[in-house]
């Protein structure tokens, strides 16, 4: 009975109230962009890109771009249910699965949806990690759909974890927020080489 209530809470009731959350924290923030115009160039030459970003930026991350078609990968654990009907406020699609469960299928649907002019997010280091390493299927991805990864993230000076015992980045209210990014494409770069980039 407990365990019923409890995904009937993480599935029903906290995706609306964490979505309304969000619209406020935003609603508080000066919102910067750093290189936004060369990132949209990329995006319209190339009909759809594959962005990444660490696991502990995912919290503020539908706020990164506006209009864009876009599709996260989500987990399909019961946590990345709740993940998943969150962003669908945002007007953001999902593909379930990860690297473990349903890699194969996922990996496919990615791959069509880049042709269908889809933008593709990952978390390449996940939820259980190793944190902030990136594996090697974000690199394949964009080798097999030939789509350019822009690696994301955002920063401001003073933040708290958002919830005990994670590790998702929640900047304080009224200050500035900062989304920024760059351009990496595996024409012009070996895969060991590309993922060094990635982990910096």
């Amino acid at each position: 009975m407990f365990k019923r209530v409890k995904q009937f809470l993480l599935v029903r009731i906290l995706p609306p109230l964490v979505y309304l959350f969000l619209l406020l924290l935003r609603a508080t923030l000066s919102v910067q962009h750093v290189n936004k115009g060369t990132l949209e160039d990329v995006r319209k030459k190339t009909g759809s890109v594959i962005a990444c970003f660490w696991h502990g930026r995912l919290l503020l991350m539908p706020f990164a771009v506006k209009g864009v078609k876009a599709k996260v990968l989500i987990s399909r654990h019961r946590d990345g249910e709740f993940i998943a009907r969150v962003i669908r406020f945002f007007g953001l699609g999902t593909v379930r699965g990860s690297h473990r469960k349903g890699g194969v299928t996922s990996i496919r649907e990615m791959i069509v949806a880049t042709r269908e002019g889809w933008t593709i997010a990952i978390t390449p280091d996940g939820p259980k990690g190793p944190k902030q390493k990136i594996k090697e299927g974000l690199i394949e991805l964009a080798r097999i759909s030939q789509k350019p990864i822009i690696p994301v993230s955002y920063g401001a000076r003073k933040k708290k974890l958002s919830t005990p015992g994670t590790a998702l980045f929640c900047p304080i209210p009224f200050l500035r927020l900062s989304f920024c990014g760059e351009t990496l494409s595996t024409s012009t770069g070996t895969l060991p080489g590309l993922i060094w980039k990635l982990n910096g």
